[in-house]
C-alpha cells in the first residue's frame, strides 16, 4: 500500500472495499486507487477530482498558511 499525502490510496489488487453503510465494491485491477478526499465521482475509487480544488485566493490572507479545503468557509477576521 501506498499512501499519498495530496491523492489517493494506491494498494495492489484485486481489492474489495466495504462502505460505511455496508456495501462492498471490488476491483480486479493490480493496482487500484482508493480516494481518501470523498471528491470522487467514482466514489471509493480515485478519479483525481483532488486534483481539480479551486483556488481560494492568495496563502497571505490565511493565518496558518495553508489553502482552505472545498466546501470550507474563509476565516473571519
Amino acid at each position: 500500500m501506498v499512501v499519498n499525502r495530496e491523492g489517493p490510496i494506491l494498494v495492489e489488487g484485486p481489492v474489495e472495499v466495504v462502505g460505511d453503510d455496508g456495501t462492498t465494491t471490488r476491483s480486479d485491477r493490480f493496482v487500484v486507487a482508493i480516494c481518501t478526499c470523498r471528491r470522487s465521482r467514482a466514489y471509493p475509487w480515485c478519479d483525481t477530482s483532488h486534483r481539480r480544488r479551486k483556488p481560494a485566493g492568495p496563502v497571505e490572507s490565511r493565518p496558518d498558511g495553508r489553502q482552505p479545503e472545498e466546501g470550507e468557509e474563509e476565516p473571519r477576521p
